[in-house]
């Protein structure tokens, strides 16, 4: 899993084999079952996560419902807002499926930028390249219809479609299960 993380480093910097060793060396592997809470309300996070394998929910509970805030699937990043700020989690992680991670905490991040600008230069761009599409996927989410989020949803994560339960994608979408499915039937009459 180790090569996974370089492949995925790699692709954003040219990484020498002092550094390659010294990731491969330093990086904490952990497995997870489906069904496996991470992170609960109210709780502060000291790890933060990157997907190796498997899919990872985030969600709150809102007036007692359930609503997804995002799914991180392979090759994504997963850092709990605690985990930067010391405040209490106001989200859930879940493990929806068997998941695989690698697992780093601040104390580790922060020892290993100071022995390796270059890895702390590389974590800053793919920060900024996530909060870039964090922002279009904030626009396109106001700015789109049920429809267009779901047609959009198929086109960019087509995985998530054959890996994620209606009524978590419903809830991902902003709509109903009941929606989502009247959406299904319209689209395949198209």
């Amino acid at each position: 899993m180790e090569n996974e993380m370089i492949k995925y480093l790699s692709k954003h910097i040219d990484l020498t084999d002092k550094l390659t060793n010294v990731i491969v060396e330093s990086t904490i592997i952990k497995s997870f079952k489906k069904g496996t809470i991470l992170l609960r309300e109210g709780e502060l996070s000291n790890k933060s996560y990157f997907v190796f394998k498997g899919c990872i929910r985030s969600y709150m509970l809102k007036d007692g419902e359930d609503r997804t805030i995002e799914f991180y699937t392979e090759e994504q990043p997963v850092s709990p807002l605690s985990y930067e700020t010391g405040v209490p989690s106001t989200h859930y992680l879940e493990c929806i499926e068997d998941t695989v991670v690698s697992l780093s905490t601040a104390k580790h991040e922060k020892e290993m930028f100071q022995k390796y600008p270059t890895l702390e230069s590389v974590c800053r761009v793919i920060g900024e390249v996530m909060m870039s599409n964090y922002q279009e996927a904030f626009i396109d989410y106001k700015m789109m219809t049920p429809e267009e989020r779901y047609t959009n949803l198929i086109k960019t994560r087509q995985n998530l479609i054959q890996r994620v339960p209606q009524y978590q994608l419903a809830s991902y979408l902003g709509i109903k299960p009941e929606s989502l499915s009247r959406i299904r039937k319209r689209l395949k009459q198209k």
